[in-house]
């Protein structure tokens, strides 16, 4: 295990005099650039094309950057990428987008068309054709099909990219959309169906209909033919919660009715709707409970002594769930975490749970089956080291699915496969989208301030020089239990990896690496945990001379967006360049901004005085000082980003341009928290991303 040096000691204590430190209380004087929160206003958005032209052209003026436009480009609009698909009745449907179609394509096959090298595939909603027809900026964001026959389907469709959508019915065996039929406008709603004839509707019913972080809290039975304002309370939660939902089992012979409560982005009431009775399911509030033709599951994030037995915190428990109505609790344990293990996710067949497990961030999968009573466990054999998804192919009917395996250095396949089985038939397997040959994959360990080991890898060249001279790109997130894993990019090895740059990801605290655990030791007061992690692997890289300060840059988005900023602010001598895309960086007002209440379950309430105290030790839009000698720093945004507000860029940007520091901003007029909707603006991004960090860090 690696420490960290005298030197790196007295460097990291020099960068925290020069960049000062929060009071813990909030700034006196007013925000001068909280005008920059009016998203769409006249003046922000001028202020934004000003940002943007400066970025353009110093950025595509760099001898990398129109080859790395054009490589990229043709990665995303590639016809040879894997078209993944889900059944819905009788075909396998794929949503698709390429040079032709920029705004996408669904269009449906067979499966046996599917396995051919060259798929029959049948268009069934050109979403190019319908924007320009109805002359709008429609995005696809997803659907919903009433199954088994799926006739009916809700389509779900985003102005410009947004978290915000419309619903409309639509006809499959008439290729149109339902005159009459079931609609919605524009709102973060969520729908679906009871039968033919009703659904759930959680939408924006008026003034007092939303939770204070702008979802649903009101859910209404809507029957066809009626107006909305005529459908039937089901369920209204508090202004305080997150959001509310409801859905309706759709397996044959299960027809149960369920309400979910989410008290807060962590906590959740599940409610088994019962005629016009409402019936909640006695779990902790911290776990997430489902069922599986009949069986209630439950994923524990905290431990938990019921019935009888203890399950760990991180484990998945099961029981049948009349037996459960009726007051049983004695669940059957289906995984139990070790030190270095975690559950990573649930899918089924319609005869089998298949897990996807992780143990040091390398994959397995488990298949599970009751038999006489009990449940049987049995290891799929996969490739060792590569990172697994897995999909039903037709959980209603089979017992087939869709396993997906890949890694930093090879590309996707896709194989079908049976619960019972090791065999499995390869569908589709997507070429090589760089370069790979000569490359190498390690994976290292880190030492934390307090002993923690940090797993992280690093993606390099088998001849790499270990002299500190190698432009390496440290990528990092850290939040939400999200899990990051090895994954195949065509965009970062054409950008980077071709290049000779290094590439580094790491597994900091705050993430689900290692289950529950791992992400609870850096919440709320503990978030410093995980920007400590991530300052200890970039030490790491330096103490084993992978890289050095002057070749070292570190990018991350949204919640990794502000993971890097601070990392910026409180160690500007670790790092040459710095990429924040759709960050937060102003958290003393994050709350207040768009979906950011939803989050203080992971931050903390800043509006209280002992949790601000902690909140503004690492705020960067409060930490950052004039003075201090930053890194260059590119940040990225979208103004039709609805979850993470582009203020919290903008106000950044502001704020280091009045203090003088090396900093450019790109904004997309749209493309939602993804920062970029079609192929085009991708590569326009990422083709500036990677040329700014290829000439501070070569």
């Amino acid at each position: 295990m690696k420490t960290t040096s005298t030197k790196h000691a007295a460097a990291a204590l020099l960068a925290l005099l020069l960049a000062g430190s929060a009071s813990a209380q909030a700034p006196a004087a007013p925000d001068p650039y909280q005008w920059l929160e009016d998203v769409g206003g006249d003046a922000s958005l001028a202020w934004v094309r000003q940002r943007n032209a400066a970025a353009t052209g110093e950025l595509e003026r760099l001898p990398a950057f129109a080859p790395l436009r054009t490589g990229i480009r043709q990665v995303l609009d590639s016809k040879d990428r894997i078209p993944g698909i889900r059944k819905h009745g009788a075909w396998y449907y794929n949503f698709w987008k390429d040079a032709g179609h920029p705004r996408g394509v669904l269009r449906r096959t067979t499966l046996a068309s599917y396995r051919r090298a060259a798929p029959a595939w049948d268009v069934v909603i050109d979403v190019d054709r319908l924007a320009a027809a109805e002359k709008e900026n429609w995005q696809w964001h997803g659907i919903d099909c009433l199954e088994p026959a799926a006739q009916r389907c809700l389509v779900s469709l985003t102005r410009g990219g947004g978290d915000s959508h419309v619903v409309r019915e639509f006809d499959m065996g008439g290729r149109r959309f339902v005159e009459g039929g079931f609609a919605l406008p524009e709102a973060k709603s969520d729908v679906s169906w009871i039968d033919q004839d009703r659904l759930f509707v959680a939408t924006d019913f008026g003034a007092g209909s939303l939770t204070e972080s702008g979802y649903p809290r009101v859910v209404k039975e809507w029957r066809r033919g009626t107006p909305l304002a005529s459908a039937a309370l089901v369920f209204e939660g508090k202004a305080g919660d997150t959001s509310v939902n409801a859905w309706r089992e759709q397996a044959p012979g299960f027809r149960h009715q369920f309400v979910m409560r989410w008290t807060s982005f962590f906590t959740n009431e599940l409610l088994l709707r019962e005629g016009n009775k409402l019936v909640r399911i006695d779990k902790p509030a911290d776990a997430t409970a489902f069922t599986v033709r009949g069986q209630l599951l439950v994923r524990l994030r905290s431990a938990w002594t019921v019935g009888g037995g203890s399950y760990p915190q991180g484990a998945l428990v099961a029981i049948d769930l009349h037996k459960f109505l009726a007051g049983d609790r004695r669940f059957a344990l289906l995984f139990a975490p070790t030190p270095s293990s975690s559950l990573q996710s649930v899918a089924h067949t319609r005869n089998a749970l298949l897990l996807t497990e992780m143990d040091n961030v390398r994959s397995r999968l488990v298949e599970l089956r009751q038999a006489g009573g009990k449940w049987r466990r049995r290891v799929v054999d996969t490739p060792p080291f590569a990172t697994l998804a897995v999909a039903a192919a037709d959980p209603l009917r089979s017992d087939d699915y869709f396993l997906t395996t890949t890694d930093f250095l090879t590309p996707p396949t896709l194989h079908l496969g049976r619960a019972g089985s090791d065999r499995r038939l390869a569908l589709k397997a997507m070429p090589s989208m760089y370069d790979a040959a000569g490359l190498k994959v390690e994976q290292q360990f880190a030492g934390a301030r307090d002993g923690t080991r940090i797993p992280y890898f690093i993606v390099m060249r088998k001849d790499t020089v270990l002299d500190g001279s190698n432009p390496t790109l440290l990528y990092g997130y850290g939040g939400f239990e999200l899990s990051m894993k090895p994954s195949y990019s065509g965009v970062l090895g054409r950008a980077w990896l071709e290049k000779g740059g290094v590439y580094v990801l790491s597994n900091i605290r705050g993430g689900g690496e290692y289950g529950p655990r791992w992400h609870q030791a850096a919440l709320k007061e503990k978030r410093q945990v995980s920007y400590d992690d991530f300052i200890a692997v970039a030490e790491d890289l330096v103490a084993r001379k992978v890289s050095s300060p002057r070749h070292l840059g570190i990018m991350g988005g949204s919640l990794g967006g502000m993971l890097v900023s601070v990392a910026m602010v409180q160690r500007p001598d670790l790092f040459n360049a710095v990429v924040s895309q759709v960050p937060l960086t102003d958290m003393q007002r994050y709350h207040k901004l768009l979906a950011g209440a939803s989050w203080i379950d992971e931050y903390g309430d800043p509006d209280q005085p002992a949790q601000w105290e902690y909140i503004a030790r690492y705020s960067p839009y409060h930490n950052v000082r004039k003075g201090a000698r930053y890194p260059a720093v590119f940040y990225t945004s979208s103004t039709r980003d609805d979850r993470v507000s582009p203020a919290h860029a903008r106000k950044m940007v502001a704020r280091m341009e009045e203090q003088g520091h090396d900093v450019r901003y790109w904004e997309n007029l749209e493309g939602g928290h993804g920062g970029a909707v079609s192929s085009e603006q991708q590569a326009q991004l990422y083709g500036m991303v990677y040329s700014f960090l290829w000439e501070k860090l070569k």
